[in-house]
Protein backbone atom coordinates (compact mmCIF):
# COMPACT_ATOMS: atom_id res chain seq x y z
CA UNK A 1 0.00 0.00 0.00
CA UNK A 2 2.85 2.39 0.81
CA UNK A 3 4.37 1.75 -2.61
CA UNK A 4 1.11 2.64 -4.36
CA UNK A 5 0.73 5.77 -2.24
CA UNK A 6 4.25 6.90 -3.12
CA UNK A 7 3.64 6.21 -6.83
CA UNK A 8 0.37 8.15 -6.88
CA UNK A 9 1.95 11.04 -4.95
CA UNK A 10 4.93 11.16 -7.34
CA UNK A 11 2.56 11.09 -10.32
CA UNK A 12 0.66 14.10 -8.96
CA UNK A 13 3.82 15.99 -7.96
CA UNK A 14 5.44 15.47 -11.37
CA UNK A 15 2.43 17.20 -12.94
CA UNK A 16 2.11 19.86 -10.23
CA UNK A 17 -1.40 18.59 -9.50
CA UNK A 18 -1.09 18.83 -5.73
CA UNK A 19 -2.68 22.28 -6.00
CA UNK A 20 -5.86 20.64 -7.33
CA UNK A 21 -5.82 17.68 -4.96
CA UNK A 22 -7.83 19.15 -2.11
CA UNK A 23 -9.79 16.67 -0.02
CA UNK A 24 -13.02 18.05 -1.50
CA UNK A 25 -11.84 17.65 -5.10
CA UNK A 26 -10.46 14.19 -4.46
CA UNK A 27 -13.62 13.04 -2.68
CA UNK A 28 -15.71 14.31 -5.59
CA UNK A 29 -13.44 12.63 -8.13
CA UNK A 30 -13.61 9.41 -6.12
CA UNK A 31 -17.41 9.55 -6.11
CA UNK A 32 -17.39 10.11 -9.87
CA UNK A 33 -15.18 7.09 -10.44
CA UNK A 34 -17.33 4.94 -8.15
CA UNK A 35 -20.30 6.05 -10.24
CA UNK A 36 -18.51 4.91 -13.39
CA UNK A 37 -17.83 1.54 -11.74
CA UNK A 38 -21.47 1.24 -10.75
CA UNK A 39 -22.52 2.00 -14.31
CA UNK A 40 -20.68 -1.12 -15.45
CA UNK A 41 -23.00 -3.22 -13.26
CA UNK A 42 -26.17 -1.15 -13.47
CA UNK A 43 -28.33 -3.34 -15.69
CA UNK A 44 -26.69 -6.70 -15.15
CA UNK A 45 -28.48 -9.53 -13.43
CA UNK A 46 -26.82 -10.87 -10.28
CA UNK A 47 -25.56 -13.79 -12.34
CA UNK A 48 -24.16 -11.55 -15.08
CA UNK A 49 -22.45 -9.36 -12.49
CA UNK A 50 -20.75 -12.40 -10.98
CA UNK A 51 -19.39 -13.32 -14.41
CA UNK A 52 -18.45 -9.82 -15.58
CA UNK A 53 -14.72 -10.60 -15.70
CA UNK A 54 -15.44 -13.42 -18.16
CA UNK A 55 -16.56 -10.81 -20.69
CA UNK A 56 -13.28 -9.50 -22.09
CA UNK A 57 -14.50 -5.99 -22.92
CA UNK A 58 -16.53 -5.51 -19.74
CA UNK A 59 -13.77 -7.03 -17.64
CA UNK A 60 -11.24 -4.52 -18.98
CA UNK A 61 -13.62 -1.65 -18.21
CA UNK A 62 -14.35 -2.89 -14.67
CA UNK A 63 -10.66 -3.35 -13.95
CA UNK A 64 -9.91 0.17 -15.21
CA UNK A 65 -12.67 1.68 -13.08
CA UNK A 66 -11.48 -0.17 -9.99
CA UNK A 67 -8.00 1.18 -10.73
CA UNK A 68 -9.38 4.73 -10.91
CA UNK A 69 -11.24 4.25 -7.62
CA UNK A 70 -8.13 2.89 -5.95
CA UNK A 71 -5.97 5.77 -7.20
CA UNK A 72 -8.35 8.46 -5.98
CA UNK A 73 -8.92 6.68 -2.65
CA UNK A 74 -5.18 6.29 -2.17
CA UNK A 75 -4.55 9.93 -3.04
CA UNK A 76 -7.33 11.15 -0.73
CA UNK A 77 -5.96 9.08 2.14
CA UNK A 78 -2.46 10.42 1.46
CA UNK A 79 -3.60 14.04 1.46
CA UNK A 80 -5.54 13.48 4.70
CA UNK A 81 -2.70 11.54 6.35
CA UNK A 82 -4.75 8.38 6.71
CA UNK A 83 -3.10 4.97 6.69
CA UNK A 84 -5.49 3.04 4.43
CA UNK A 85 -4.56 -0.37 5.77
CA UNK A 86 -5.00 0.79 9.37
CA UNK A 87 -8.33 2.46 8.52
CA UNK A 88 -9.63 -0.68 6.83
CA UNK A 89 -8.48 -3.01 9.61
CA UNK A 90 -9.94 -0.72 12.27
CA UNK A 91 -13.27 -0.68 10.46
CA UNK A 92 -13.18 -4.44 9.94
CA UNK A 93 -12.68 -4.94 13.67
CA UNK A 94 -15.62 -2.62 14.43
CA UNK A 95 -17.86 -4.49 12.02
CA UNK A 96 -16.77 -7.82 13.49
CA UNK A 97 -18.04 -6.67 16.89
CA UNK A 98 -21.34 -5.50 15.38
CA UNK A 99 -21.75 -8.75 13.43
CA UNK A 100 -20.49 -11.66 15.55
CA UNK A 101 -19.97 -14.77 13.42
CA UNK A 102 -22.43 -16.86 15.41
CA UNK A 103 -25.19 -14.28 14.92
CA UNK A 104 -24.44 -12.99 11.44
CA UNK A 105 -23.40 -16.12 9.55
CA UNK A 106 -25.59 -16.50 6.47
CA UNK A 107 -27.64 -13.38 7.24
CA UNK A 108 -27.65 -10.10 5.31
CA UNK A 109 -29.62 -8.31 8.04
CA UNK A 110 -28.16 -4.88 8.78
CA UNK A 111 -27.53 -3.77 12.38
Amino acid sequence: MDHLMREVRAFAEARDWQQFHTPKNLAMALAGEVGELLAEFQWLTPEQSAQVMSDLEAGVRVKAEIGDVMIYLTRLADVLGIDLTDAALTKLNEVAVRYPVDEARGSAAKR
